[in-house]
């Protein structure tokens, strides 16, 4: 079968490379230059499938009114206009915010995670890829007490389910971590994931981009995608700036533009761009770096060792689809990484970033089907798109293959969002 990927970021690279190992031919279309350079470019680095945890949950109402106009807020709304879909979305967010709904999108997004995790290691495995990749887990640091108090309650629930997450003296963190020492006296605790990992996945994006190349997948890079076309209840071909493309089947793996090209075919997608930050700190001659991937829970900020590199990721800005940088949002991220890691790298020479995340009302991803029987969704993984790449690509490639996927998919796919 003849397959279209619109996008050539880490999902559509994932899906594309396990269509190919279907047999399919496989054709991927990005306006960039080359793979992996939009979201997939510069993001936090870590593969965290044991947080994998909704935005949406009764936690964040409080927090949200704190941080309401604030620039250096862990999450910032600049909704200052009239968008029908965009306040469809937020309705659809605050209903998330229960406990009831929390847990049931917690075991959608740790289902998926936890999947697309063995599949990561299976690509790794068979292909050799490297990517600066860190095998030694995930550690969230909490310097609120009743905050600590909250996540080691949801870890005990975790590791009563069989996921290891567990909580950490301040002592204890700096042993995982030395280059915490710093900051240790003002740390309330800890909770370590010994299997998660981390890695650049823009460098993982470029190496399997390659790999599928030699192996048959035509990559068109520098095409504007104008529309997607459509008659009846199938997707007949993709407008471009190079012309009209066909295949037999479509997979829509845009993140947050999807939902720009499903308007004319008549159905919505409930997802907003949310633009997140980062800075790549070259390490050089200094020794305070973590090597340990280090999330700071209080201030949504995570760190990641990528080689002779720290990558310092975090905020969420909910602006629309504006790329452009914030000044005073970087300097957030620079300030709390001199403060957490002061000889972390040369801040000075620090390289800034930003990225826009495709997020969903409840955080979990749009795969399978859609009212257009050869057209596929692969989009909306709202800030796990790394985390969720490897096994959404596979669960998408099964589906269009006709087989049935590895885990279930049930509360995956957009009818859960009913009539859109």
């Amino acid at each position: 079968m003849k397959i279209i990927v619109l996008g050539a970021g880490v999902i559509g690279t994932t899906v594309a490379w396990y269509l190919n190992r279907d047999g399919h031919e496989v054709t991927v279309l990005d306006r960039q230059g080359g793979a992996g350079l939009e979201t997939s470019f510069a993001n936090g680095g870590q593969i965290s499938a044991c947080h994998a945890e909704p935005w949406a949950n009764p936690t964040v109402l409080p927090k949200l009114a704190r941080w309401l106009g604030r620039e250096d807020a862990p999450l910032l709304f600049r909704w200052n206009r009239w968008d029908p879909a965009l306040w469809a979305w937020g309705i659809r967010f605050l209903s998330n915010c229960t406990g009831k709904r929390a847990r049931i999108n917690t075991e959608r997004t740790l289902r998926l995670a936890l999947y697309s995790r063995a599949c990561l290691q299976a690509i790794r495995a068979e292909t050799g890829l490297s990517y600066d990749e860190q095998t030694r887990g995930i550690l969230h640091f909490y310097r609120d007490g009743p905050q600590f108090d909250h996540a080691r309650k949801a870890a005990a629930v975790m590791r009563a389910g069989g996921l290891p997450r567990f909580e950490k003296t301040p002592a204890e963190c700096v042993e995982i971590e030395p280059a915490l020492a710093t900051v240790a006296g003002g740390l309330a605790g800890g909770i370590y994931t010994p299997d998660d990992e981390s890695g650049d996945a823009y460098k993982f994006t470029v190496g399997l981009a390659e790999r599928a190349a030699a192996a048959g997948v035509t990559f068109e890079t520098g095409v504007t995608i104008s529309a997607i076309l459509g008659e009846g209840d199938r997707v007949t071909g993709i407008a471009t700036d190079r012309g009209v493309r066909r295949a037999d089947a479509y997979v829509l793996a845009l993140g947050s533009y999807s939902p720009l090209f499903t308007r004319s075919l008549g159905f919505s997608l409930p997802i907003v761009p949310a633009k997140g930050y980062s800075i790549t700190v070259p390490v050089g001659d200094h020794t305070g770096a973590p090597t340990v991937s280090i999330t700071d829970d209080e201030h949504k900020i995570v760190y990641s060792r990528l080689g002779q590199r720290l990558r310092v990721a975090g905020t969420a800005e909910m602006a629309g689809w504006n790329t452009a940088p914030g000044p005073r949002r970087t300097k957030v991220l620079e300030d709390l990484a001199r403060a957490t890691f002061p000889d972390g790298g040369d801040y000075d020479r620090a390289e800034p970033w930003t990225g826009l995340r495709s997020v969903t009302p409840d955080s979990v991803p749009l795969l399978g089907p859609t009212p257009y029987g050869n057209l596929w969704l692969d989009t909306g993984h709202s800030t796990l798109g790394w985390t969720m790449a490897c096994g959404s690509g596979k669960v998408v490639a099964d589906l269009i293959s006709g087989r049935t996927p590895e885990i279930a998919t049930d509360g995956l796919t957009l009818s859960r969002f009913g009539r859109v």
